[in-house]
């Protein structure tokens, strides 16, 4: 019966293929005039056979923020749902509540880049941060030898964290990310191109391997398996590639983007089978996807974008399961990340607000207030336990704090940037966060114990 199901669907995949080649002949949009693997396709066929016989046995079906529990089956060993260090399901805030303190942190200058420092990301297990630059340059530090810095009694002479310089883009770096096993750095930029780099390698200077996409690559994200990746660009539609293959997929149905880049058409079941393409040409409007990321298990994804909308994917079928049009008004959203449980999505916007939103319904669930972030790419980011939320404050060159539960700003401190901060990024292990300038300069925070 589960074989029936898979080759029908495998079928109904391949007709739909033939109707994209036919209406891409008609618009004069190129696609590869190739099937598209079986792989996908069979990775869409099984779960639609799980859901069939969770039905035919009575089981029922997870809901959307539970989907990550059936991506190990999809695409091989992820991680389990990391369990949230706060529970955000309250529906209204206990103002009874009192407002945690954050704790202090010491704060060193680094390292400059020749030009503004644009962006930054940790490895998943801590050991390294990256930082990337409008000079076209990525810095990779280890932590040890940052923290080795910091010690009063340092001996041996002066620490150097900076461990490699990779020089391989032609523009400015807009992301960047560490593969699961953190042995590969990726990094995408306006040159419209992600490039691989090898950390483990003491001489490489540049990407062993590249992918040329058709847009400025704003935004990078590996899957938790480490074998696909997502890019946001100005192209409306998240990429997914296969980083074995380095195939571009798109969902076969794409939605419908207005002139304000609001989804107008759900996303049907035909968006299940993906569709490979080799040039994408569409109308880009103001939907350019300004961060994507996905979820610790995979199980869905989710992209901020120009226009104000934060939307929400699930990470096995393609589908936008969920539009949340004009989450910041008519202003950017900035930037989005899923909270460890999956359950929460936290956004932040040039409107000067942050919020937390509910994944299963799309409702807002918390909003912090009294940073302006008007003019930077800000990010708003969680803690390391999720206690406390952290972003910048353009007007006075501070980063802030709030109580993640309370929503009380609980702490400002002054950035040392001389000129606020471009990017926040905490490190995922530990209390610890680094800041990138617009004048050129990394820093490094760390908690005083």
């Amino acid at each position: 019966m589960e074989t029936s199901s898979s080759d029908q669907t495998l079928k109904d995949g391949k007709l739909f293929r033939h109707a994209a080649n036919a209406v891409a002949s008609a618009t004069m949009t190129p696609l590869n005039v190739e099937a598209p693997p079986n792989k996908l396709l069979e990775l869409v066929a099984k779960g639609l056979a799980a859901e069939k016989d969770d039905r035919l046995r009575g089981t029922p079906s997870a809901s959307f923020h539970d989907l990550g529990a059936s991506m190990p089956a999809a695409y091989g060993s992820v991680p389990p749902p990391r369990a949230a260090a706060v529970d955000f399901s309250s529906a209204v805030l206990d103002t009874k509540t009192s407002s945690k303190s954050f704790p202090k942190h010491e704060t060193r200058h680094l390292s400059e880049h020749k030009n503004i420092a644009r962006c930054a990301r940790f490895s998943l297990d801590g050991r390294f941060v990256a930082t990337g630059s409008t000079d076209t340059s990525i810095k990779l530090f280890e932590v040890a030898k940052i923290k080795q810095m910091l010690l009063p009694d340092a001996k041996d002479g002066p620490v150097r964290p900076v461990i490699r310089t990779f020089y391989d883009h032609i523009q400015p770096i807009n992301d960047l990310d560490f593969h699961p096993q953190g042995t590969i750095l990726i990094s995408g930029a306006k040159d419209q191109t992600i490039k691989f780099f090898d950390i483990l390698k003491t001489s490489a200077k540049r990407a062993y391997r590249v992918i040329q996409d058709t847009h400025n690559v704003r935004s990078v994200s590996f899957h938790p398996s480490g074998d696909f990746l997502l890019a946001g660009t100005d192209h409306p539609i998240p990429h997914l590639y296969d980083i074995n293959t380095f195939k571009c997929f798109l969902p076969a149905n794409v939605p419908e983007i207005g002139i304000n880049g609001a989804i107008n058409q759900a996303c049907s079941t035909l968006a299940m089978i993906f569709t490979q393409v080799s040039t994408i040409m569409m109308p880009v409007f103001s939907v350019l996807i300004k961060q994507i990321r996905y979820s610790c298990t995979g199980g869905m994804y989710v992209t901020a974008s120009k226009d104000g909308a934060i939307r929400l994917w699930d990470g096995i079928t393609a589908n936008c399961v969920r539009s949340i049009i004009g989450a910041h008004g008519t202003a950017e959203v900035t930037s989005a990340n899923f909270t460890k449980d999956q359950r929460f999505v936290l956004s932040c916007g040039k409107d000067s607000t942050i919020k937390l939103w509910e994944v299963s319904s799309g409702r807002l669930v918390r909003q912090y207030l009294g940073a302006t972030h008007t003019q930077l790419r800000c990010q708003a980011i969680f803690n390391n336990t999720e206690e406390f939320i952290l972003s910048i404050d353009e007007l006075t060159n501070e980063i802030v704090v709030w109580d993640a539960m309370t929503a009380e700003k609980v702490a400002k401190w002054p950035s040392n940037h001389a000129g606020a901060p471009r990017w926040l990024e905490h490190s995922p292990i530990e209390a610890a966060f680094v800041s990138c300038g617009t004048d050129r300069s990394i820093r490094f925070w760390k908690e005083i114990l």
